[in-house]
């Protein structure tokens, strides 16, 4: 699929991660990836590694590119969105990887019938194995979101959603790595314990939930399926699921995915609040 030009409004963590999938993946040539930052050095980085092109004009590169990737902060994207949208490109794609805008502010700030994407990936599309959902905006098309899973599948998986359902997705796979960092430390803690090395520890703490998920990815098996095949009657694996089962950890993650996501629809009501936008839900 032809993406055309893709620039990059902001060339932080996740802006690099996608520039890295598309570069590498052979998805889009270098000369027609182009990135925008306030910080010299990080454009400079960003050309030394990938070979793309980089400028300090949010405005030219707005008039360039046949995707917008906006991929700023949050709290500064009306700042940095505010002065471009008559320098939007004529039938070009926005696409955001903001936290918490939503579509409706998004749409203020370019022109009326502006065809807009809200994505939320996660940390590990810096290593090609990310998770992201996208949501279709008032104006978007059936094209727009295949260019915009393409552009998302160079990093990882992607899966089209309602916008309703971001929030969720925020306090599942957006937060999750932060929860997984937490398992893995705990399980290479318990390592440590019962008498291994520590690096050796967490080494085999990581390989497992790695190896694991790749397990079930790949096999379609049913979770509970998976466990039971390690699961042997009066042995080990029980003894630890009981423990696993006595301490709750069912709910405790279950209550850590719900408790994000209503910190992500707080936050993205204020933003919206904040950005001019009147929820409907408000």
């Amino acid at each position: 699929m032809d993406l055309g030009t893709i620039g990059f409004l902001g060339g932080g963590n996740m802006a690099g991660a996608l520039i890295r999938g598309l570069v590498e993946g052979g998805s889009v040539a270098k000369d027609r990836i182009v990135a925008s930052d306030v910080k010299s050095e990080r454009l400079a980085w960003l050309t030394e590694h990938y070979g793309i092109r980089t400028t300090s004009d949010n405005h030219a590169l707005a008039r360039e590119v046949d995707i917008l990737v906006v991929s700023v902060k949050p709290q500064v994207v009306g700042k940095v969105l505010s002065p471009l949208g008559g320098d939007l490109k004529p039938g070009a794609l926005v696409v955001s990887v903001a936290a918490g805008v939503s579509i409706a502010a998004l749409e203020t700030f370019f022109p009326p019938h502006t065809r807009v994407v809200r994505t939320m990936p996660n940390t590990p599309a810096i290593v090609r194995a990310g998770a992201t959902a996208i949501a279709p905006g008032s104006h978007a098309t059936g094209d727009d979101l295949a260019r915009a899973k393409a552009l998302f599948e160079a990093v990882g998986r992607a899966v089209i959603l309602d916008e309703t359902m971001l929030d969720a997705v925020t306090g599942m796979s957006g937060s999750g790595p932060a929860y997984l960092m937490l398992i893995i430390e705990a399980l290479a803690d318990g390592g440590v314990k019962v008498g291994l090395h520590r690096d050796t520890a967490l080494m085999l703490a990581a390989q497992t939930v790695f190896g694991s998920a790749k397990l079930l990815l790949e096999t379609g098996e049913h979770p509970g399926r998976l466990k039971d095949m390690v699961t042997s009657p009066g042995g080990t694996a029980i003894a630890g699921l009981h423990t696993l089962e006595s301490g709750a950890l069912r709910k405790t993650l279950m209550d850590a995915v719900e408790s994000a996501t209503h910190r992500a629809r707080q936050l993205g009501a204020e933003l919206d609040k904040k950005l001019g936008v009147v929820r409907e839900d408000s």
